[in-house]
């Protein structure tokens, strides 16, 4: 019984700009982070990857091995409101039931859908009003199958603009006729196919074939005994990823590589994460500050202490780390550097100290008013001091399992209003 479609947009970023950029359309491209020699691509187009480049390949290495290739900054907010006019076009024909990353959808099949036919005629369907209303260059790969697992395999078998749908009587014949292999299964990394292949699990077969309790031990954990339902069309959800941390990190342009700079992006990071915890509603309850030197050294330490949503906290607990670091390094020119809020705590299990409840209180409303402010007005409309010279760094990034809300975050809400799909 086919119960899952996904939707797999290919070489997501690029496509984005050629859609917004009709004189990048049909030329090989790569998306960097920052416009530096140095930088890896987060992102290759499709005529890119026919020419053999792959994702994270220097932009150096890009010019060398395809001369004028296009190399574009990344715009996160513009992917994001991509992203979620793809989501809704979708929905118009069919249930999204969970956003696996920016460029990946899960769709529910039910009644007619699960029939073959129908489910193939749907695929085509979502392909045609994607290219009708958000625009032609968002081409997409489509998986069909009997849960998420399946369909994302059947997603990445054939691209771009591929439809393979797999159900339960093709497995695993048909995934063997097209040569699927350990490492294309989600949940399979080199380390773990390393284990697979000691314990004589070499191929799709013997995968297939292997009990629940083989895999679970091979797993050494019960997401063994999950993948075996999921590889026999099973159903069983997976578990939710436990959010454990809050954190941003920034490689510096090489004019912001000294140890005052470094410290004013960390204060801008720092208050990036502090006003994203707050939105998601926790209390951090530790500090970890990170930095990495030029000469391949890095230096990293950690302070822990009561739970709170307090930036100017967090700001005092930021400033004592920094003075602890070796005077080895004081003189030392930063290449990137990272901050991480963890001990993370739901804010319904805090408990304000009874001696602070009252201050507490009240420095969460003003916080609270100083992220409003800079939601209505811009980011950095208020700030604290220490990322003063610094406003401009920490950009909007998008995990692979976490899209961020520009609102939120990072962006300008005029500059948000004009950031809209084209549709040439």
């Amino acid at each position: 019984m086919l119960r899952a479609l996904a939707i797999d947009f290919n070489s997501y970023f690029a496509s984005v700009e050629q859609q917004e950029r009709p004189e990048l359309r049909g030329q090989p491209l790569i998306v960097v982070p920052l416009l530096a020699e140095t930088t890896g691509a987060i992102a290759v187009s499709i005529e890119a990857k026919q020419l053999g480049l792959k994702r994270n390949v220097r932009v150096t290495e890009a010019r060398q091995f395809c001369p004028g290739i296009a190399i574009v900054e990344a715009r996160p907010e513009v992917y994001i409101r991509y992203h979620r006019k793809l989501k809704e076009v979708v929905e118009t024909l069919v249930p999204v039931k969970k956003i696996q990353s920016i460029d990946e959808l899960e769709c529910e099949l039910s009644g007619d859908f699960a029939q073959p036919a129908r489910a193939r005629k749907l695929a085509n369907e979502i392909r045609a009003k994607i290219y009708r209303e958000v625009g032609r260059c968002l081409r997409c790969s489509i998986g069909i199958g009997p849960n998420w697992f399946i369909a994302k395999l059947a997603s990445d078998i054939e691209k771009p603009d591929g439809l393979v749908l797999f159900d339960e009587a093709d497995i695993p014949g048909e995934l063997i006729r097209r040569g699927v292999q350990l490492g294309d299964f989600t949940g399979i990394g080199p380390n773990l196919e390393k284990r697979l292949r000691a314990a004589g699990i070499d191929e799709v077969a013997t995968l297939y074939a292997a009990s629940r309790a083989r895999l679970r031990s091979v797993w050494g954990s019960v997401e063994g005994a999950r993948f075996h339902d999921w590889l026999h069309g099973g159903v069983q959800e997976r578990e939710a990823p436990r959010h454990s941390t809050i954190g941003h990190s920034q490689v510096l342009p090489p004019a912001q590589r000294q140890p005052a700079a470094a410290l004013a992006v960390l204060h801008r990071l720092l208050q990036k994460a502090a006003m994203r915890l707050r939105h998601e509603n926790f209390y951090a309850g530790g500090l970890h500050l990170a930095a990495e030197y030029g000469d391949g050294t890095d230096w990293s330490d950690e302070l822990q202490f009561n739970e709170t949503q307090d930036t100017l906290h967090f700001t005092h607990a930021l400033n004592e780390l920094w003075s602890r670091r070796p005077a080895a390094h004081h003189a030392k020119a930063p290449r990137q550097v990272g901050v991480v809020l963890n001990r993370l705590l739901a804010a319904q299990m805090h408990t304000a100290d009874l001696f602070e409840a009252e201050q507490e209180k009240t420095r969460t409303k003003l916080l609270q008013a100083v992220d409003t402010l800079n939601q209505t007005f811009g980011k950095n409309s208020v700030y604290f001091g220490g990322a003063h010279g610094a406003t401009g760094y920490a950009p909007l990034r998008i995990a692979f399992t976490r899209i961020p809300e520009p609102e939120v975050e990072d962006i300008d809400p005029g500059r948000q209003r004009r950031l809209r799909p084209k549709k040439t």
